[in-house]
């Protein structure tokens, strides 16, 4: 359970000083890193990924929440390690994003989640976001090979 946590602060205190570092230093307009490969632009994303449904704001955040409560009132029967880093990082992937939509303007539960990671033919992201998607990769894999995150007593 111990490792889960320390995923999930790990990757929401990355994911928070980079946004921070990003508002600070970038603008709407891509500051090209390694060319056209990876560029740092700055984006205020109201909606989900891909910024779809971006009225809809609040209904993340409510979703955002039901998966923290989840995933911590599941956290100390995971057994499987490889389950225990899909829930670290999408505990702190969600937490990342869910701190945006609280604290960030325009309101309490309705902010926008700063994304800054640009490359090609792909929506802007950020870390919150590529640990949730890492999170599902590894999902996908544990559940195609048939480990399951709880291993019963007998």
């Amino acid at each position: 359970m111990r490792r889960l946590f320390a995923i999930a602060w790990t990757i929401w205190l990355f994911d928070f000083v980079t946004k921070t570092w990003a508002l600070s230093t970038f603008s709407a307009s891509p500051k090209p890193v390694i060319g056209s490969l990876l560029q740092f632009t700055l984006i205020r994303n109201s909606g989900a990924a891909f910024s779809l449904a971006t009225g809809f704001t609040i209904l993340f955040s409510l979703l955002a929440l039901a998966v923290v409560v989840t995933v911590i009132s599941y956290a100390s029967r995971i057994t499987s390690q490889g389950w225990q880093w899909t829930a670290g990082l999408l505990l702190g992937g969600v937490l990342g994003n869910l701190t945006d939509r609280i604290f960030r303007e325009p309101s309490f539960l309705n902010g926008h989640v700063i994304d800054w990671i640009q490359i090609p033919n792909w929506p802007v992201f950020n870390i919150a976001d590529m640990a949730i998607s890492t999170a599902a990769a590894i999902a996908f894999v544990l559940t195609m090979r048939n480990i399951p995150p709880i291993t019963r007593v007998r």
